[in-house]
Parts: structure tokens; sequence; C-alpha cells
């Protein structure tokens, strides 16, 4: 691959920096992130698996009731919360969100929307789900339940 030289100096002060042993594994990780960028902006969006980290005031009025009946009402995305108390007033929640990329996208959205939400931040990853039924030792042999693989 050709490369100009301020591009070449600009990659290797990159990977350098990200401590990458060599070109090769951050230009993969490079191209991993972009196909994954494009696979999840399609309009027939993918599967994702995703975190949503926002920090919030508790004491904003009704706040804390908006947000539980936003979770509520997509609860077939959540897979897990974390909930840490920052101070007297502020908290961070991490959320742990699977399903369609548009549904997890809007869902975000919606949880930015609400007064007194800021530093919201969403990261999606492109996922293969598909739903299996193979034994993992128990005595009742097959289960179904859902695989998730990251893409690329």
């Amino acid at each position: 691959m050709t490369i100009d030289d301020d591009l070449a100096e600009q990659f290797e002060t990159y990977r350098t920096s990200r401590g990458y042993g060599n070109r090769s594994e951050a230009l993969r990780d490079l191209i991993r992130d972009r196909l994954g960028a494009e696979e999840l902006d399609r309009p027939e969006a993918s599967d994702c698996l995703a975190t949503l980290t926002y920090v919030y005031n508790h004491q904003q009025r009704e706040l804390a009731a908006r947000m539980t009946r936003l979770s509520h009402e997509h609860h077939d995305l959540s897979v897990s919360t974390l909930h840490v108390h920052l101070d007297h007033d502020n908290c961070l929640e991490t959320v742990v969100l699977r399903g369609l990329a548009q549904r997890v996208r809007a869902f975000a959205d919606a949880i930015r929307a609400e007064t007194g939400v800021r530093h919201a931040r969403l990261f999606l990853l492109p996922v293969r789900a598909s739903e299996l039924a193979h034994g993992h030792g128990d005595a009742e042999g097959s289960a179904r339940h859902l695989h998730l693989e990251p893409m690329s």
C-alpha cells in the first residue's frame, strides 16, 4: 500500500501512541472500526451490542421516574444496568443494551434528551445474532439461547 509521507508519519504517531506493536494490528483495528460503523449506519442496520453511559442529577424534578419509565418501555433492549452514586446529587449509569441498532439509538436519544441528563455516550458494536440450541453441561441437554458474535 502506498501512502504519502505526511499520512504515513501521522499513522506511525497514532500507532505508537496507542501501543500497537506493528502497523498491521493498528491497520486491522482501523478497518474493523470503519466497517463496523458502515454496518451500523445502513438503513436496515443489523443487531448490535451497546453500552450507554450517562450522568444525571437525581434531584431533577421527576427525572428518576421518567428514566424508569423509559427503561421499562424498552425492557427488551436492556441486559443490565450499573448505577453509581457520584455525590449527593449526581449519579452515573451504564446500561448494556442489545437489539436493532436503530432501536438502541432511539432509546439512547430519548435518555439523552431528558432534562437533567448530561455527558451521555453511546458505544455500538455490530454483532451477528443467532438463537441456538445446544448443551452447556447441564442435565437437561439442549437449551435455546442467544449468541452474539462480533462482526469482522
